[in-house]
């Protein structure tokens, strides 16, 4: 399968090219970050994301990461309701995949990989999940700023930015299940790992 979830031994700078996505879903503003490789960030709007997209996951060869500051797995608990997944939690505060803004990220997490999934990728593409939750009370939200540290993160790990975490660390408590976000839509890409800023 040409997507596939990345693993938490292959977020290093060698492992192939890169592309850090902060997703937006906006009627006309330029909501999303975009970052490839070593360039410099910048804002575009969703329909500019997809073409980029396009032309990056099906003219190119080789390997491509693809971060996507986005809920890409979801937890259910043995109830069978919704539940957080581990990092969801933070000094008394929370950012569900399954409320607010996470919901609204993942719908159009979801309509733009149904597009490069119906593009019928020519190159093998790793997905990982991208996750700057929680910023400093006053800190700005930048879309550029978001996509620039998970960069950091990921090719330098360093640990005063952020960590990886693995599928295994994700489970609040045991029995909770954990798996795609897109299964629901036909498009099990399993659980990434996932780039994780710290506050």
């Amino acid at each position: 399968m040409p997507i596939r979830p990345g693993t938490a031994n292959e977020a290093t700078r060698e492992s192939g090219d890169w592309i850090f996505i902060d997703v937006g879903f906006a009627n006309q503003s330029k909501t999303c970050g975009v970052l490839i490789g070593e360039g410099q960030p910048t804002n575009c709007t969703f329909s500019a994301l997809k073409q980029k997209l396009s032309e990056i996951c099906t003219k190119d060869q080789g390997s491509l990461n693809l971060v996507l500051e986005a809920p890409l797995s979801v937890a259910f608990g043995s109830s069978g309701n919704p539940t957080s997944r581990s990092i969801e939690k933070r000094n008394g505060k929370t950012r569900y995949w399954y409320v607010g803004l996470g919901c609204s990220v993942l719908v159009a997490t979801t309509y733009l990989l149904r597009f490069i999934y119906d593009q019928e990728p020519t190159r093998n593409i790793r997905l990982f999940e991208g996750f700057v939750s929680f910023k400093r009370s006053k800190a700005t939200s930048s879309h550029s700023d978001d996509v620039e540290i998970l960069r950091t993160i990921a090719w330098h790990q360093d640990p005063k930015l952020g960590r990886i975490i693995g599928p295994n660390e994700l489970p609040t408590k045991a029995g909770d299940r954990v798996e795609s976000a897109f299964l629901v839509s036909g498009m099990d890409f399993g659980v990434p790992a996932i780039i994780m800023a710290e506050s």
